[in-house]
C-alpha cells in the first residue's frame, strides 16, 4: 500500500494554553482534550512513568491533525540553543497554505507569533514566511499567488 497522506503531526509543548491559542488564532479547530498515561503509553513513546495532557486540533477542511502534547512526568526537555535556529536537526516547521498571509501573520502576532526571517516570493507562484509561535514552534505560510 502506499502512503496516501499525513493525518497528523505531534508536537510537544510547555505552554499547552497559549500553544493552543496559537493554532487556533490560525483557523485550527479544537477536537478535544485528555490525558494519557499508563504502560500502554510509556511502550509507546518509549518512556517510564509517562502522564500527559494532550489536546487536538483540526484544520478547517478536516484532513489534519495536530497533537499538543504536554509531559507532565517525564518533564519535557528544551532543545539548545533555545530558541532552535532553522538548521537544527529534526523536525522544524509544518506548512499551512493559506488564503491571506497578511492577515494571518497580523493575527498569530497577537499570539506570540514573530517572523524567523522575512516575507518572500518564490518566483511568481508563493508569498511565504516562517513563524515562531509559543515555545519556539515553526510554522511556515504559503499564499498562492494569482
Amino acid at each position: 500500500m502506499a502512503l496516501q497522506r499525513m493525518d497528523n503531526v505531534l508536537i510537544v509543548v510547555e505552554d499547552l494554553e497559549a500553544v493552543t491559542a496559537f493554532f487556533t488564532e490560525l483557523g485550527m479547530e479544537l477536537v478535544g482534550r485528555t490525558q494519557v498515561e499508563g504502560p500502554a503509553v510509556d511502550a509507546t513513546v518509549g518512556l517510564e512513568g509517562v502522564r500527559a495532557d494532550i489536546t487536538m486540533l483540526r484544520t478547517p477542511d478536516g484532513h489534519g491533525q495536530v497533537e499538543l502534547t504536554r509531559y507532565l512526568s517525564p518533564g519535557s526537555i528544551t532543545p539548545e540553543p533555545h530558541p532552535a535556529p532553522s538548521n537544527t536537526l529534526g523536525i522544524r516547521r509544518i506548512m499551512f497554505a493559506v488564503d491571506d498571509l497578511d492577515d494571518v501573520l497580523a493575527r498569530l502576532r497577537t499570539r506570540g507569533g514573530e517572523l524567523v526571517g522575512d516575507v518572500a516570493q518564490y518566483e511568481d507562484a508563493y508569498r511565504l514566511c516562517f513563524v515562531r509561535g509559543p515555545d519556539g514552534i515553526i510554522i511556515g505560510l504559503a499564499e498562492q499567488m494569482g
